[in-house]
């Protein structure tokens, strides 16, 4: 060993007894999501809501009744009655809710957003159209594909 190592004594540091509470004193963040909307239960989504919907652009109620895999008759109940719809076509209405949404974002009016639905797509390999909608996985596709549109992204 060197002298060095040899003279080196530890420093003996002050130890504070008193006990001390180590708490951060700054105000609690609060983190929640802004613009959530409320998840409707079968009660509260009647016909009316799904009208504002069905309203903002011209889909035929045939169409409507195609996208929902109701019939005419059953759909025109539902508006007969203000009845409420089942979980199942509430998801179906909020889905293409979302791509309305986006769809008017992106287009410049409803009627070019319906004339371009109306429109044959080769998208990556698989064709869109109308009749994409009929299901969950071509509701999304569509979606997909505005959003390329909205963001310059299109393929």
């Amino acid at each position: 060993m060197t002298d060095m190592a040899k003279k080196a004594i530890p420093k003996k540091y002050a130890i504070n007894t008193e006990e001390t509470n180590s708490v951060a004193n700054e105000p609690l963040a609060i983190y929640a999501p802004t613009g959530l909307k409320k998840i409707p239960t079968t009660t509260d989504f009647v016909y009316k809501k799904f009208q504002k919907i069905a309203d903002k652009v011209p889909f035929t109620q045939k169409e409507w009744a195609n996208i929902l895999n109701l019939s005419e008759r059953t759909l025109q109940r539902y508006s007969k009655d203000n009845l409420p719809f089942s979980a199942i076509y509430i998801d179906r209405i909020l889905h293409i809710e979302q791509l309305i949404n986006l769809g008017l974002q992106t287009f410049t009016s409803p009627g070019s957003f319906y004339n371009w639905l109306k429109k044959d797509k080769n998208v990556m390999g698989n064709k869109l159209n109308f009749e994409s909608l009929y299901s969950s996985i071509g509701i999304q596709e569509t979606i997909n594909q505005v959003g390329r549109i909205l963001h310059n992204v299109y393929t």
